[in-house]
């Protein structure tokens, strides 16, 4: 049960009066009748935006601690000072409270808050079951496939990685069932013994199903159970004078060996994730280390938003209740979460994690053995990531003003938007934007554009579409207004972005255009600033870091594009030309191909041919012809 308090309503002014400077927060009066319970607090600005969320088993002495005489740092007083109103929800219990707390910080995204920008959902590994030969392959979306899955593993690399171990060791099968189903000779990975050629039964449904057995127990980190297991079957080989077989036991053993070796352990089974964190205000870095069946499998390095840091411990307590308590990601709680310190909120956190996993979680504050050495890995992957971190902001930051410089701008740049169009001869065109700022690419803020309804292949057309498109957005306030417009190409898309920006009364901003060379290199770049009605070209130095950040941003835009484009594209190609034939469904298609042997077939067919498929009828049958030679 949650109760919400608000402090009373202010009089509203009336019409016509001048709107009076808003009343400092009276915390005094406000302290007096909040209560002590544990609950949640949303502290709001004058704009009505809430700017921190916060959770307290004691909520009197939590929020009375902001407004004390003395002691609060420098960035909390700033907060503080621009505090309005706070609400209270009152809940029932401490972890109740983190629960809300950390739903209400992924909903309103308050500034103040830690913020985490990493919504993709892990990647598993799939078995196929159903198959006579069972396929292992990568698999990232929702489990309610027919398969049995093993994860999550906290990157595509280290998925990818462990799926290379697994094709060198135990030769499962990785191939599209299409491209399996459609052998009549091993292929190369049969080759290279990464296969062992289940497609033209090169090897039999029982040998075939010990190696699914022993990738399972594998990737389940019983490695002392497979090692036995493989070490009975080499014996049992070689009595039975099968001395191929033992060696090829033996060389799967000496793999598996060599792999645990390459950890702090061999043979601890048990997943968990190691934090580790390193600030050095405005900047924060945590890095985690996932460990899945006793086995380093992978790492990753996290900057989140966090204004109100004073400690280590304040970012890692923040940072796990960000990545761990959101329901979505439940499964990818590891058994045990390993923190170099002691946390004042561990308990709290415990149980949280506990009760959104729905088994037993274990915080582990302090520990010791090869732990301890995972601990001491990922603090000082922190810090160096730290460093190289600050290093590249301010890098950053240096080449924008290099930029304003060599652009001759008083005013400071902030923010560049970049736009480039992608296509094949005309198919499947695609326009990107890509937004930076003086900490980097803005990625949030990305965007791309089918392009439609246009003469294909015709560039300019795509650029105004897709100006027009964005700045469309922009206008109803959906982001910020760059400061410099950045377009891949020459004077004539320039062109068209002078006439959008024309169009919706943005002269203010900067149009710049960056053209490749004659020898289409970098560094030799033609640079266009629209000055005026006119066009002057630019000229930097190759070494100059304003002509670096141009090339960044431009290449970031040009990736964004072409990724967008191919898969446009590939889908396109993946959809038959007989689905947009009116009349014609699913089981009449499967009866056409069925009948001529596939799409050529079909196309190759005449009209009396195709009305003898059963089901077809002249007049479909008419249709069908006619839109497949565009008749």
């Amino acid at each position: 049960m949650s109760k919400t308090t608000e402090p009373d309503n202010k009089p509203v002014p009336e019409k016509g009066a001048s709107k009076p400077a808003p009343a400092a927060f009276d915390s005094k009066h406000f302290l007096e009748t909040l209560s002590s319970r544990p609950g949640v607090y949303r502290m709001i600005n004058e704009a009505g935006d809430v700017i921190y969320v916060g959770k307290a088993r004691n909520l009197h002495n939590r929020v009375s601690s902001y407004f004390r005489a003395s002691g609060l740092a420098t960035k909390t007083m700033a907060m503080v000072a621009k505090i309005q109103s706070i609400e209270i929800t009152i809940t029932n219990s401490n972890t109740e409270a983190l629960l809300l707390e950390q739903s209400l910080i992924k909903t309103l995204r308050p500034p103040y808050n830690i913020m985490l920008r990493d919504d993709k959902s892990y990647p598993y590994i799939m078995l196929s079951e159903k198959d006579d030969f069972p396929r292992l392959s990568f698999y990232r979306g929702s489990r309610k496939r027919s398969g049995r899955f093993f994860g999550p593993y906290p990157s595509a690399n280290a998925t990818r990685e462990t799926l290379q171990i697994l094709q060198k060791v135990f030769r499962v099968r990785q191939c599209e069932d299409s491209y399996f189903k459609n052998r009549s000779r091993p292929c190369l990975q049969y080759q290279i013994d990464r296969c062992t050629g289940p497609c033209v039964n090169m090897i039999s449904k029982e040998d075939y199903a010990k190696d699914v057995h022993f990738s399972t127990l594998f990737l389940q980190g019983k490695s002392n159970a497979l090692t036995k297991e493989l070490t009975e079957n080499m014996e049992s080989a070689a009595v039975g004078e099968n001395y191929e077989r033992a060696a090829v036991i033996r060389d799967q053993i000496f793999d598996l060996r060599r792999i645990q070796e390459q950890q702090y352990v061999a043979n601890q089974g048990g997943d968990a994730d190691i934090i580790a964190a390193e600030f050095n205000q405005p900047y924060v870095c945590v890095h985690a280390i996932y460990v899945r069946a006793g086995r380093i499998i992978g790492s990753k390095s996290f900057y989140p938003k966090f204004r109100l840091a004073d400690s280590n411990e304040e970012v890692i307590s923040a940072f796990i209740s960000q990545a761990y308590l959101a329901n979505e990601k439940a499964a990818s709680i590891p058994a045990e979460i390993i923190v170099p310190t002691i946390l004042e909120d561990g308990k709290d956190l415990e149980e949280a994690l506990s009760y959104v996993a729905a088994r037993k979680i274990k915080l582990s504050m302090q520990v010791r053995g090869h732990r301890a050495k995972w601990l001491e890995l990922a603090l000082t992957n922190a810090k160096e990531s730290l460093q190289g971190h600050i290093s590249n902001k301010q890098n950053i930051h240096q080449r924008f003003t290099m930029l304003q410089d060599a652009l001759g701008k008083e005013n400071s740049l902030s923010r560049i938007e970049c736009f480039d169009i992608s296509h094949t001869s005309g198919e499947g065109t695609v326009g990107s934007c890509v937004v930076f700022d003086e900490n980097g690419a803005v990625k949030s803020d990305y965007r791309r554009f089918n392009i439609k309804d246009i003469t294909p292949g015709d560039d300019y057309a795509a650029m105004d579409q897709v100006l027009k498109r964005r700045f469309t957005r922009l206008a109803k306030g959906e982001a910020k207004i760059p400061d410099v417009v950045l377009i891949d190409g020459g004077k004539g898309q320039l062109t068209q972005a002078h006439n959008v920006l024309e169009q919706f009364q943005l002269p203010e901003i900067l149009l710049l255009g960056i053209a490749k060379g004659i020898s289409r290199r970098a560094g030799q770049e033609t640079l266009f600033l629209k000055h005026g009605d006119r066009y002057r070209e630019l000229a930097l130095p190759t070494e100059s870091p304003a002509l670096h950040l141009l090339q960044q941003v431009r290449d970031e835009a040009h990736r964004f594009a072409i990724t967008g484009h191919r898969a446009r594209r590939a889908k396109a190609r993946m959809v038959s030309p007989l689905e947009d034939i009116p009349g014609l469904g699913p089981k009449r298609r499967r009866d056409l191909l069925k009948h001529f042997g596939g799409q050529q077939g079909i196309k190759n067919a005449s009209e009396a041919e195709i009305a003898k498929v059963t089901g077809i009828s002249k007049k479909l049958a008419e249709n069908i012809y006619g839109h497949l030679h565009n008749a």
